[in-house]
């Protein structure tokens, strides 16, 4: 496979042969499943060093682009897991000391949007998946931890019910990151009947197509939700921490 590099471009030779790659990924040129060819072809047909191919290869590898099966030196194309991917932000924001005023102000951001979203496009396995989110909460109204994990839960399904996988996308590191806050939160207030009344009135408006009150009743959990942060004595402007099934 012959490549077009930009040899006036100020990059090294591999960035070069992995721009080239990704161009053809991206095009369709390349789809996913298609066996790559190996290494020392790709060295040879380039006139380029095989470790210079590697490092190409690696680093396509990280993007989710390529793969190779368990045990095997075949490469092939493959689509990037958005999940894996998105998640992979929750290191690098971790150790820029990323606050949690940062991330709540980025959920004030995404969330109400994605329940004005989710008034308009959810079907009926959302509405199914939110209702039984309720009822679990329900269940759970004296387990904190029980709580956090289904308040998360019924977060992440209202940007499924949105339909938009940009807002899913970009929700995935910063949910993460707000796991132990939150949970510090509901340890340390009564909150959970507030939380309640929160989703079910969420829910509703999702449920009657009425986005403009889901949006807005969004806005009032997430308000709430900061007051209570701060009426437990925790600093808003303190570091994210990771979550402790990601710190173990």
């Amino acid at each position: 496979m012959k490549l077009n590099l930009d040899n006036t471009a100020e990059l090294p030779v591999f960035r070069q042969l992995a721009l080239a790659l990704q161009r053809k990924i991206l095009s369709g040129e390349l789809q996913p499943g298609e066996r790559m060819p190996a290494e020392t072809a790709l060295a040879s047909e380039n006139g380029i060093h095989r470790s210079t191919v590697r490092e190409a290869i690696r680093s396509l590898e990280q993007q989710g682009l390529l793969y190779r099966e368990e045990g095997k030196r075949k490469l092939f194309v493959s689509r990037p897991d958005t999940e894996e991917l998105s998640r992979r932000l929750v290191t690098p924001m971790v150790m820029n000391g990323v606050t949690f005023e940062e991330i709540w102000e980025a959920i004030r951001a995404l969330d109400p949007v994605a329940a004005e979203a989710a008034a308009n496009r959810r079907d009926v396995d959302n509405l199914a998946a939110l209702e039984d989110n309720i009822i679990k909460t329900k269940a759970a109204m004296n387990d904190p931890d029980a709580l956090v994990k289904l308040d998360i839960e019924f977060h992440e399904l209202i940007a499924l019910a949105a339909n938009n996988r940009v807002i899913q996308s970009l929700r995935l590191p910063i949910s993460d990151l707000f796991y132990p806050s939150f949970q510090t939160v509901m340890t340390s207030l009564n909150a959970s009947e507030r939380l309640l009344t929160a989703h079910e009135k969420i829910l509703k408006a999702i449920k009657w197509g009425d986005a403009a009150e889901a949006k807005e009743w969004m806005i009032k959990h997430l308000n709430d939700f900061r007051k209570g942060y701060e009426l437990a004595s925790l600093d808003i402007t303190g570091p994210a921490v990771l979550p402790k099934a990601q710190d173990d």
